[in-house]
């Protein structure tokens, strides 16, 4: 067994690598530790290339295994099924740094799998998944040659900490996680509290710096393996074809990629038309050889048409300058049955955005690794085929919907109002119904306005906006609002989403190595200018949040009680809170906090419910007169329930202004009689009846605190000693 370990220290904890004992049938394994979170990750790659593929065909999966912490999965299968969101997520964060790294052309199918295999309630495992695949992947056989590994950093009290802890992330500004080689950054994906652009730099360099740390390890096992490579050629190119190509059909291919001439499907057409055109100018009997060479040709010319016109003529394919961008239209409230709706569209993009408000039992539960917990503000985004002009089957969601949504849930997150001052849970939906540039940017800004269109208290609007960047040495062009072509064919995706005063959410993938932080730089200053430009947009046309919610949306009435009151309302088994739902049809939420949500419809049903909830909760107060019910007679007066559950005594001496000789004289069981609260004895309840009645004729109150002996038979002691409510007391020679 060639077994090989190597580690470091990373934010204060022990990073290890292993090689060599696990999964060794593999192309390449890597076992990654950190802290007591272990990861295992394969990779395997075929030897030829998949017949006929026009893309590089590789697969990343992560899969978190309960019994990592200790855990049995719920549900009814008791088992691992389909991928859960985070997983979905984490596998994309995969894929997207290696992928640019394999050769252009490479088409050998390719499988990373990363496997949680030990997790502790303080080390996320994204980060080390990155790790183990850009590991596994250099020390096999496959043309992998460049490695890549990855950090999170986390803004705390102004200071970047490396790979923080869940408990940490709770109390940090920035959830940044940046992948890279030792040449520069790959790969971010971010969620921020509104922070400045010189922060978030500041930030990706605290990553980078370690980035390259991680690296070193990967180097040295590479140069215990030292394996070796597949020898990969790209497809063979015949320059004398290439010249037929540039010469037949440049012009017209020019012409065709004209988006401010031609619309996009109409641009996409004419393109199409173009190849077909100089394939069929080289005859009939040209060989499928030829045929793929010259549409390799006429792809890498399309391609070096778009990149000359933005670096060299200083023009885009639809004419805009770097920094402009596309014409915006915006229109509130579409849709009347729905609780809030906006259409966001910029250029030919266009999306659909609804708000839906319900309650905290609509909250969506999230079964993971570190626990169970409740998330009650959720963001779909949709992506059906018609928005491109498509025909395609519409199956289940797909890992670009995911992480589309994600990005923009993750952007809107930081502006939404706290549960205690909004206790909705929120799910917005976006349907993407055009699609030419940038669709989760507009699914942000619309996000944005169908929450203010449903009079949801956000603290500020947040709009997104594409980057793209073009390259070649030290020319470079950075372009805002990127659509089609540009996102292809250049060389960086850059998604920053935020508000007036910082970011909220960054994604960035960058295909080439050596973009420098100065670019970076210049590149999120320019997309700071093009946020404020649509935050303007989306401020005319929704200047403010709707003051009222929608006449169809649950309202909820949020009432506290004493904690140690919430038995009372919930009752043995829930048999309580289950009356109350039934005699009002509302919907209850009791908190440990003592914060009781009441949703409704029906205003109403509301109230009845609260006048429920109160009286099951109610604490008398001294001085307040209450409509109570006699429940219990005694010879020493009577027990009237002021409060379900909660009654008090009314003494003799305090049921009428004259003296009595019996209680039934004024009082029989069940009747309703005002009574005042004149003392708190602990949890006795003293009450007057006498203090009532003279209040209703207007005249003052007695002088003194205790009118209780007044008018009480001679002879009885005070408080009685026959059952009566407290302790007999010595009386003082002045009260006989």
């Amino acid at each position: 067994m060639n077994v090989h370990t190597v580690s470091t220290t990373i934010g204060g904890r022990e990073l290890s690598i292993e090689i060599g004992k696990l999964a060794t049938q593999a192309d390449g394994a890597a076992f990654v530790r950190y802290g007591e979170t272990a990861v295992l990750v394969s990779a395997c790659g075929a030897k030829v290339p998949r017949e006929g593929a026009d893309f590089f065909p590789l697969t990343c999966d992560h899969r978190d295994n309960f019994y990592a912490a200790g855990k049995i999965p719920g549900g009814f299968f008791k088992r691992e099924g389909k991928p859960s969101e985070r997983e979905v997520l984490y596998s994309r964060m995969i894929d997207r740094p290696i992928r640019p790294l394999f050769p252009d052309g490479y088409r050998n199918e390719t499988q990373v799998i990363a496997l949680v295999l030990s997790a502790d309630p303080e080390n996320d495992p994204s980060a080390l998944s990155i790790i183990g695949a850009s590991t596994a992947l250099y020390v096999s056989t496959l043309p992998f040659t460049q490695p890549v590994a990855a950090v999170r950093v986390g803004l705390i009290d102004d200071r970047y900490v490396i790979n923080p802890t869940y408990p940490q992330l709770e109390d940090s500004r920035l959830n940044l996680l940046v992948a890279g080689t030792e040449h520069g950054i790959t790969m971010v994906e971010a969620g921020a509290e509104e922070i400045s652009e010189d922060e978030m730099l500041r930030a990706l360099e605290a990553g980078h710096d370690a980035v390259r740390e991680i690296i070193e390890l990967e180097k040295e096992l590479y140069s215990h393996i030292q394996p070796e490579k597949l020898v990969y050629e790209p497809p063979a190119s015949d320059p004398e074809i290439d010249r037929t190509v540039e010469e037949r059909i440049r012009t017209t291919l020019e012409d065709a990629l004209n988006t401010e001439k031609y619309d996009k499907l109409t641009s996409y057409a004419r393109v199409d038309n173009a190849r077909d055109e100089v394939v069929a100018s080289f005859g009939e009997d040209a060989d499928d050889d030829t045929v793929k060479m010259v549409k390799r040709s006429f792809n890498a010319l399309k391609e070096r048409i778009f990149r000359d016109q933005i670096l060299h003529d200083g023009i885009r394919p639809d004419r805009r300058a770097h920094d402009q961008i596309r014409p915006i239209w915006i229109e509130d409230g579409i849709l009347p049955r729905t609780h809030g709706s906006a259409v966001f569209t910029r250029g030919e993009t266009q999306a659909l955005v609804t708000a839906t408000l319900g309650t905290a039992d609509e909250a969506q539960k999230l079964d993971r690794l570190e626990g169970e917990s409740y998330k009650h503000f959720m963001l779909h985004y949709n992506f059906p085929p018609f928005s491109v002009g498509e025909v395609r089957r519409m199956g289940s969601t797909s890992r670009r919907e995911v992480g589309h949504g994600n990005l923009a849930e993750r952007a809107i997150l930081p502006v939404m109002p706290d549960d205690e001052a909004f206790p909705y849970t929120i799910r917005i939906v976006s349907d993407i119904l055009e699609s030419n540039g940038s669709s989760s940017m507009a699914t942000v800004c619309g996000g944005s306005l169908a929450l203010m269109s449903a009079g949801v208290p956000i603290r500020r609007p947040v709009a997104g906006v594409a980057m793209g960047l073009v390259s070649e040495g030290d020319n470079f062009a950075i372009l805002s609002d990127i659509a089609g072509a540009k996102d292809h064919y250049g060389d960086m995706d850059f998604k920053v989403a935020g508000t007036r005063d910082g970011i909220t959410a960054l994604q960035m993938d960058i295909k080439i190595t050596n973009v420098s932080f100065e670019i970076m730089g210049q590149a999120m200053e320019q997309a700071r200018q093009g946020r404020m430009h649509i935050l303007d947009k989306m401020e005319e046309a929704v200047p403010a949040v709707r003051e009222e919610l929608s006449e169809y949306a649950p309202r909820i009435y949020t009432i506290t009680i004493p904690t140690d009151k919430i038995r009372d309302v919930i009752g043995p088994g829930g048999k309580m809170i289950r009356s109350i739902v039934e005699q009002t049809g509302v919907k209850i939420d009791v908190n440990d906090d003592g914060r009781v949500n009441i949703a409704s419809a029906d205003g109403p049903s509301a109230q009845k419910a609260i006048e429920i909830v109160e009286s099951l909760t109610a604490v008398p107060e001294v001085g307040k007169t209450y409509l109570g019910r006699v429940v219990r007679i005694a010879d020493f007066g009577a027990f009237v329930e002021i409060f379900p559950g909660t009654d008090g005594l009314l003494h003799i001496s305090e049921i009428a202004e004259q003296r009595i000789r019996e209680v039934r004289d004024e009082l029989n069981e069940d009747d309703q009689v005002m009574v005042k609260v004149i003392a708190l004895d602990g949890n006795r309840i003293k009450l007057s009846r006498r203090a009532v009645l003279r209040e209703q004729r207007g005249e003052p109150p007695e002088i003194g605190d205790d009118r209780r002996d007044r008018g009480r038979p001679q002879g009885r002691p005070r408080n009685g000693d026959r059952g009566g409510h407290g302790r007999p007391r010595r009386r003082r020679p002045d009260n006989r």
